[in-house]
């Protein structure tokens, strides 16, 4: 006992003195960021204080401007530039430039610039919130799960374990190399590229960013022309923290455009990250192969939301309800198709319908609503026809929200949430990404006809399997061809930061967030150096130096059995035919060199 004591008693120690440091704050300092011109309505021109219509049977790409409106209430809220080409490449090369600096800056400097932006976001997640509330129409809250929270957990995760997943990792030399040091090294890329969708604006930005910086790399981001307005101010919060903590400029771009604007990028980066359809992913792909750089797609998802039998009903169907309505159904990896075992089937129908009545949806900053609008005009459209399609072929609607008080331009942004049931798999609301506020409800009989439906779909993103077992819950989980799963939770994977994140087949490859996703920001180099250097070297053994000795085969095959062999015996017998050809071959070299 007397031996244990002192190892207690420091640990103890070591313990006490952990807690007493984690009582003293950091000295992170404040950055000031420009947000007048966001919130201050009162100061708006008469210019900018109109109802926006945009234009019909033409692309604002014509114009040269990404205009911009809030679309909850059609508000005006200013345009910005489609940049060309040419001004594309010419960001780039400036990103290029600074990234040569920061490449040689310290982990402790990176992570400097995390705790800036992190002790800024908490202290201003209502003006955060409210911004991408105006841009993209969600909620306040549905802003704070998505924008905020995911963002402060990449920032913590990358605080405590990044510089450890980005230092050289060693690996297992092998037999052969028993005298080697063997190492897998992360150095930056160099320029990262990303093109990002709207639906989560603060975050869709900041998710690459952090990643890319906390590399070694610069970024060059495009933001979706649907939230330019809201992406431009986020990029001031970020301009402020690097210049706090002395990073060259242009370390971090934010580019606004069409098409013609994304295209320039991908050809000009050392690697591209896509967020948005399978379509344009498919065309990114096409750009990149033409310089062959690396490419991240995540193209959406429909997903399966699974519950058997023995759960508790209202306790999943509340998480049911979150899982299709977060950010109006806007959501990459929202639930779109719904399993329900046949024994709880109407009683789980009847909770959600119920929940789903009492939702009202309206302008997210006029009122106290629980969903926003849809932030394309055109989408209502779409979601309605699979609505329609849906009740041609058999499907019923059962439950609707209800709506708020909606200014006239804005009716086309909103679309109740809506519940189906008896829908099944010719109904496109069961194969397309719906994107929107549906919750379309089918039965199942048994867990391999679920697991049978739920891979039959074009996309393979997430699920989320709910039982009482949760053995149960895992078995069928790990059945269903995807990236990402949820065990009796809903996106829970994604709060995860460690974890990677990305989907198979339609819903794209590689992979963002998690270890794998900062790596990926990186040029995998695998080093060998020498262990003992400079005593033990590298040396060709005398049968197998130029010119070739006639029994150099025989003395390869030897050396494979020493080092491979299944029998200690016979490994042994061909260590020592090894030795005795290296022998025989330095005798020979020793007299012809008497000779």
């Amino acid at each position: 006992m007397a031996f244990w004591w002192p190892i207690i008693v420091l640990t103890f120690a070591y313990a006490i003195c952990r807690f007493l440091l984690m009582l003293i704050p950091l000295n992170v300092p404040s950055i000031d960021v420009d947000a007048s011109d966001v919130l201050d309505d009162a100061s708006r021109t008469q210019e900018n204080s109109f109802i926006y219509i945009p234009p019909r049977g033409r692309t604002q790409q014509a114009d040269r401007k990404v205009q911009c409106y809030e679309p909850a209430t059609m508000k005006y809220l200013g345009y910005f530039p489609a940049l060309t080409p040419a001004e594309v490449e010419e960001r780039v090369e400036q990103a290029r430039k600074a990234q040569k600096i920061w490449a040689k800056s310290s982990f402790k400097q990176r992570r400097r610039f995390l705790r800036i932006l992190l002790k800024y976001i908490i202290e201003h997640q209502k003006l955060i919130c409210e911004v991408s509330s105006r841009d993209t129409g969600k909620t306040m809250v549905d802003a704070s799960l998505g924008e905020i929270m995911t963002t402060c957990e990449k920032i913590t995760w990358l605080l405590s374990e990044g510089e450890r997943w980005l230092k050289p990792e060693y690996r297992s030399r092998g037999r052969s190399m028993l005298h080697k040091i063997s190492k897998v090294e992360f150095h930056p890329l160099g320029v990262i590229g990303a093109i990002v969708s709207w639906n989560y604006p603060f975050h869709n930005i900041f998710n690459p960013m952090l990643a890319a910086i906390f590399s070694g790399n610069s970024v060059v981001i495009k933001v979706s022309e649907h939230a330019s307005w809201s992406g431009c101010f986020y990029f001031r919060i970020i301009q402020a923290a690097l210049a706090a903590v002395g990073a060259p400029e242009n370390l971090v771009e934010v580019i606004t455009g069409f098409a013609e604007t994304g295209e320039a990028l991908v050809s000009s980066v050392d690697k591209i990250i896509f967020v948005g359809s399978p379509g344009v992913g498919k065309m990114i792909m096409r750009n990149a192969a033409e310089t062959l750089i690396p490419v991240t797609l995540e193209l959406g998802g429909k997903d399966a939301f699974i519950v058997c039998e023995d759960v508790d009903i209202p306790h999943v169907a509340q998480i049911a309800v979150r899982a299709a309505l977060q950010s109006s159904g806007q959501n990459c990896a929202g639930a779109e198709r719904f399993y329900i075992h046949k024994d709880i089937y109407t009683s789980f129908v009847n909770q959600v319908a119920k929940i789903v009545k009492s939702v009202s949806a309206g302008p997210p900053l006029a009122g106290r609503y629980d969903m926003g609008a849809i932030c394309l005009q055109e989408h209502s459209d779409k979601l309605q026809n699979l609505v329609d399609d849906a009740v041609d072929k058999g499907a019923e609607i059962i439950a609707r929200g209800s709506f708020g008080h909606l200014d006239e331009g804005a009716v086309d942004h909103f679309f109740p949430p809506t519940v189906l049931i008896n829908v099944n798999h010719t109904m496109k609301l069961m194969q397309e990404e719906t994107f929107g506020p549906i919750l379309p409800i089918m039965k199942f009989n048994t867990d391999e006809e679920v697991v049978k439906l739920a891979n039959d779909s074009r996309y393979g993103l997430g699920c989320a399997v709910f039982s009482g077992s949760q053995w149960r819950a895992k078995e069928i989980a790990s059945q269903i061809h995807c990236g990402v799963a949820a065990v009796n939770d809903f996106a829970s994977t994604y709060m995860c930061q460690s974890l990677p994140f990305g989907g198979v087949k339609d819903s794209g490859f590689g992979r963002f967030a998690g270890v794998e996703g900062l790596r990926a920001c990186c040029l995998v180099k695998s080093v060998v150096e020498d262990r003992w250097w400079p005593y033990i070297k590298t040396k060709i053994p005398k049968p197998i130096q130029y010119p070739v000795a006639e029994n150099g085969f025989e003395f390869q095959e030897s050396l494979v059995e020493a080092l491979y062999g299944l029998n200690i015996w016979d490994r042994l017998r061909a260590l020592v035919n090894v030795l005795k050809i290296i022998s025989d071959q330095n005798s020979v070299a020793g007299r012809m060199k008497n000779d």
